[in-house]
């Protein structure tokens, strides 16, 4: 499942996420004048060169990182206790708008941080962020649980300016208030210092998740040698040869243990002993038994993540996060879950009978284990639909789906794609290429697009979006520079990358998250992030165009031959659009519903190991298949609190996303009609995080979504009626 990063700090940035999502504050006002090495003055200086200034990738090295973050910290408390002891009495621009205007030195910092640790990262790096994660949690705290300052924005928040305020104003006001009513501003004495020290812990612990899935994803590579690659790709093979040689296995074949290796693996080779080893290796990260195990630091974490929202005064851990999400309650999220559940559990008993039919012609005397799903899934779709994936990734080639997405920016949001000159824009690795956003129209200058698309040592696995700048127009214009990271598997030198359907669907996701970025418009930075179970939506919604007419007959061109894909094959892929939708949405609800029930849950004395399965035999979940991510690797939940209590967003953003799909299909124009692309682009993407979402929906459709949409959209029978807000 993609993952969306948002490396931006304002101050109002707390009023989007809990104190220990991001920095705190430990530190007190420094003296500006210390002397400081040429690496820290790098990373904190500012951005100079085109496009209104660039991070300086080739001027930075990591030595300077926790240096600049002390002295960003120290700046950015100095300019936040100088609000707080304002003696004015308090108004929206000396409050409010005066703390957007903090932490700008430390947002220079963190785009660093977030490269080294996700697509850069290194021993010496962990240890730093070891260190660093806690100091940087007590620092958002201290700004948290600054009476002073909190005084001030609560008078803001309830006075009598509030009604002449802009509704975008009072929208940013209301964030920045619940960013600290939200995250312990209200307690005192032992409690406040508890609700720090927890933050300061669960940083810690967060951290230290994240590396043990990382050290399992770089240390456990599966070894083949030549007669063991029955069923592969010639394209496969190569990549293959080139990573364990990369590795120093010259003359073998490396099974990497990241998504992007294993699921094309299962799906092609023929070798059912080394798919389960690969398929062990892949589901067991985080849960060996070793040092870098999991099961016990996820108990640890739930059970601070619950005592912090009990000082708080909830019922538990979910109660606290939905409370400003769209869903608003864990009931109404499992109302949705539970609605799709029933479909999707049922849908994968009759794949998996289709499955073991097979397996039975041919002889294969097995059960289908979960190992078997992805290669007899495979067979199936051959054999209903006679659609092969390897056919279909011929026109798959990496490059044609990169231009594909910059013609659809360019017809929805008038957005031009221009490569920079090579070398003119500092990067940090061989691999980033840079292109500038520009309006097609009036060529004004919008952003730059940074692409990091392959796998290496170092580098985290899937999919994400971030920015190192976002756009805001309140203290000078910000143009954006925006990033996309995936982890194909890179092909011998001069060969096209190939890729799977899958895989360019979530291309074109990550792309939906880099356009909503640039086609930001909104005055301040603090409304620039989103409310989690929404801000997937935009980018789910973009998926739909990988399959329209003009993406497939201009830019899904064969390989070798440079021919469109043929209507047979187009006819193919459409009619097969919803198979194996048992499997993709039983294995990612599995997961979502697990992480509601252990944020429901009194965590005392929780056994991880047990409690996972245990709800899964309640749950019915078949044995065919498993978790997306298993607890001792669901980072989404437990590397940090982005998305904890939070997975079900996925859903929750799809339902909106199938009921918007059906407002394109009725258009005169369809997924390219202006009207609707105006309404799109207007409504949910320029507006970002400064209205209510369920309005900017409402504003976008003329009435709630429907969640009937979401069963039609699967191929499920719809079960039952209700809106998905």
């Amino acid at each position: 499942m993609k993952k969306h990063l948002l490396m931006t700090v304002s101050f109002a940035a707390l009023a989007l996420v809990s104190a220990c999502d991001a920095p705190t504050n430990e530190t007190t006002a420094i003296d500006q004048t210390i002397e400081m090495s040429a690496s820290e003055s790098a990373i904190l200086a500012e951005w100079t060169g085109p496009y209104n200034g660039v991070p300086a990738f080739d001027k930075v090295d990591i030595s300077g990182i926790k240096g600049a973050l002390e002295a960003g910290m120290a700046k950015n408390l100095a300019e936040v206790d100088a609000i707080a002891s304002n003696p004015d009495a308090p108004t929206f621009a000396n409050t409010i708008e005066a703390m957007e205007r903090t932490g700008r030195d430390l947002s220079r910092v963190f785009p660093y941080y977030g490269i080294w640790s996700s697509n850069m990262s290194s021993p010496e790096f962990r240890d730093i962020r070891s260190e660093m994660s806690p100091i940087l949690s007590a620092f958002f705290s201290k700004i948290t649980q600054n009476k002073q300052l909190f005084a001030r924005v609560e008078a803001v928040f309830e006075g009598e300016e509030m009604a002449s305020l802009r509704p975008d104003q009072q929208r940013l006001a209301l964030l920045t208030y619940e960013g600290f009513s939200r995250n312990g501003a209200t307690l005192d004495g032992a409690e406040a210092e508890r609700y720090a020290a927890i933050n300061q812990e669960l940083s810690t612990l967060h951290n230290k998740f994240g590396n043990n899935v990382l050290h399992d994803e770089e240390s456990y590579v599966t070894y083949l040698s030549a007669d063991q690659l029955n069923g592969l790709s010639d394209g496969f093979i190569e990549a293959a040869a080139a990573a364990a040689t990369s590795r120093d296995h010259a003359g073998e074949y490396a099974i990497t243990n990241t998504r992007s290796s294993m699921s094309p693996f299962l799906t092609y080779s023929t070798e059912r002993d080394i798919r389960e080893k690969v398929w062990n290796t892949y589901y067991n990260r985080g849960d060996n038994g070793d040092e870098f195990d999991n099961n016990a630091l996820v108990a640890e974490i739930l059970k601070l993540r619950h005592e912090r929202v009990q000082l708080l005064g909830y019922e538990n851990y979910a109660s606290w996060r939905l409370e400003n999400r769209m869903a608003k309650t864990p009931e109404n999220a499992m109302n949705l879950m539970l609605n799709v559940w029933p479909a999707a559990v049922a849908r994968i008993n009759e794949e998996v009978a289709d499955m073991q039919a097979v397996a039975d012609a041919e002889g294969a005397n097995i059960k289908i284990e979960p190992w078997d799903y992805r290669f007899y899934a495979e067979k199936v779709r051959l054999d209903k639909y006679q659609l092969n994936s390897e056919e279909v990734k011929q026109y798959l080639q990496l490059d044609n789906l990169r231009e594909a997405m910059f013609m659809v920016a360019g017809e929805l949001f008038n957005f031009s794609f221009t490569p920079v000159p090579e070398g003119s824009v500092p990067v940090f690795h061989e691999d980033v290429k840079v292109w500038e956003v520009t309006d097609k129209t009036s060529g004004e200058h919008i952003g730059l697009w940074y692409l990091d698309p392959f796998a290496r040592t170092g580098k985290r696995s899937g999919a994400w979006a971030t920015t190192y700048r976002s756009q805001e127009t309140f203290d000078g214009v910000k143009t954006v520079l925006g990033s996309n990271n995936s982890n194909f598997i890179k092909g011998a030198p001069g060969e096209p990358v190939l890729v799977s359907w899958d895989d360019a669907s979530t291309f074109f996701h990550e792309f939906g998250h880099a356009l909503h970025y640039f086609a930001s418009d909104i005055a301040y930075p603090g409304l620039g992030g989103g409310v989690r179970d929404y801000t997937e939506f935009q980018s789910q919604l973009l998926e739909r165009w990988l399959s329209t007419d003009k993406v497939i007959n201009n830019y899904l061109l064969h390989v070798e031959t440079g021919e469109p894909m043929p209507a047979e094959l187009i006819a193919k892929i459409k009619a097969a659009e919803n198979f194996n939708q048992g499997f993709s949405t039983g294995e990612y609800l599995a997961s979502a519903l697990m992480d509601m029930a252990y944020h429901t849950v009194d965590p005392e004395g929780l056994d991880v190991d047990s409690f996972e399965r245990e709800t899964l035999a309640g749950l019915n979940m078949p044995s065919e298949i498993v978790m997306r991510h298993r607890t001792p690797h669901f980072g989404h939940a437990f590397s940090g609190e982005g998305y904890s209590a939070g997975y079900y967003g996925y859903i929750w953003a799809d339902s909106l996303t199938a009921d918007a799909a059906e407002a394109f299909e009725e258009a005169p124009g369809g997924y390219y009609d202006d009207d609707m692309a105006r309404k799109l682009v207007d409504n949910l993407f320029a507006v970002r995080n400064s209205i209510d979402p369920a309005i900017a929906y409402r504003n976008f459709r003329g009435r709630d979504a429907e969640q009937e949409a979401i069963m039609r959209d699967r191929g499920f029978p719809v079960i039952s009626k209700g809106d998905a807000e």
